[in-house]
């Protein structure tokens, strides 16, 4: 059997810019001080007048590289993702996102991957920030075949883009003759019936293999590769959600603020989010990462997403499915529990319906989720919301 092939994204945006650079004399890269990590390096090679190094100097650069927009070109601002998401926000916010600039953010270095280059450079927070900024588009590719054509991309599409790269060498998964990029649409790598696995960046791949793991154990899963996170690909989500009526997001990222983009378009079927929570404790806001392998963290096949989605359709199947609904809740309830009849009173009253019938959704999905882990917990923080959201 040959050996896989692997190439780290940032090679792949560095190589990418100098094709580009030789196509529009109008590309112009920048750097702070970094472009033997980031890999312009290879741009500046081949065009050493069109490289500008701003040294350590993030926010300026993002100023410098709003300037050149303004004035025709189409500059490539590249730095790890926890300078130019991080240090740079200010400027990338209001110096190129609120006048819509131009301008391509180049972060490589992103997610728990960096691994030894330690906590301050673990950027698990970036596409959440980048998210916040209206009218900027986030792509995160899968391998060196979908980074080459997202840079290209993002060099024909007008307006902002933050890009988003790797520093660890990942497993080509694209076949380069037949492959197309288009922004805001995603990819249904492999179809099934049982669970969806939504990915992003590495975790593509991640993804393709505890798909493998799964059907071992009787459960077809279908993998979907969102490579562009904003704007998401919201029919195809949905579409694959109503099929599955299970969804795992997987993705190099802090769980908090980013997968409830999906949860946003998916209220009627069972959700769970992978993605980095540092280790013994219960929300990632609790303590920062450590240096040390993404493995530490549990984003690989086996570990994150194969047994847990196991864990999660087998107490499914024991416990006779996701709430269907407000009466299957209630039935469901402790016969002598003071929360079914606090609940059957609440209804009887009419007071559900001065709420959305989505929020009602969103809620159960919830609570059926915490009772798998904590039964009963789920039951009374249900109770709790909705007499809450009524009163």
């Amino acid at each position: 059997m040959s050996e896989v092939k692997k190439i780290a994204t940032r090679e792949s945006y560095g190589n990418a810019l100098a094709e580009l650079g030789a196509q529009n004399p109008n590309i112009v890269v920048l750097d702070a001080d970094l472009a033997g990590a980031t890999k312009t390096g290879v741009f500046k090679k081949a065009f050493p007048e069109r490289h500008i190094d701003c040294g350590i100097a993030e926010g300026n650069m993002m100023g410098v590289a709003a300037g050149l927009a303004t004035c025709g070109k189409i500059p490539f601002a590249s730095s790890f993702a926890m300078f130019a998401a991080g240090r740079a926000f200010e400027q990338v916010r209001n110096s190129i996102g609120y006048p819509h600039l131009n301008v391509k953010i180049g972060a490589t270095h992103a997610g728990i991957s960096v691994g030894e280059d330690g906590a301050t450079h673990q950027c698990n927070e970036d596409i959440a920030i980048m998210r916040t900024i209206p009218g900027m588009t986030i792509i995160c590719p899968a391998d060196d075949v979908e980074a080459r054509a997202a840079v290209k991309a993002a060099a024909e599409y007008v307006g902002p883009v933050y890009m988003r790269f790797g520093r660890l060498a990942v497993p080509v998964i694209n076949d380069e003759a037949n492959y197309k990029f288009e922004i805001g649409k995603g990819i249904t790598l492999k179809e099934g019936k049982d669970v969806t696995i939504i990915a992003t960046g590495l975790e593509v791949n991640e993804s393709l293999e505890a798909a493998k793991l799964l059907e071992a154990d009787g459960i077809s899963a279908e993998v979907i590769n969102i490579h562009t996170i904003k704007p998401l690909d919201k029919e195809l989500v949905v579409a694959s959600a109503k099929k599955t009526g299970k969804v795992v997001t997987v993705e190099e990222h802090s769980v908090i603020d980013n997968s409830t983009k999906v949860s946003e378009y998916i209220l009627t079927c069972r959700q769970m989010n992978i993605g980095i929570l540092a280790p013994d404790v219960n929300e990632s806001e609790s303590a920062f990462s450590v240096s040390g392998g993404a493995i530490r963290y549990g984003l690989n096949a086996i570990k994150s997403i194969g047994r847990p989605v196991i864990e999660s359709i087998i107490a499914e199947r024991k416990a006779g499915g996701p709430y269907v609904d407000l009466s299957d809740f209630i039935h469901r309830l402790p016969g002598k529990d003071v929360n079914k009849r606090v609940v059957e009173n609440l209804i009887k009253s009419g007071a559900f319906d001065s709420f959305p019938a989505n929020r009602r959704q969103m809620m159960l999905i919830y609570g059926q989720i915490m009772d798998d882990h904590h039964p009963g917990l789920g039951s009374q923080l249900l109770v709790c919301s909705f007499a809450l959201l009524i009163a």
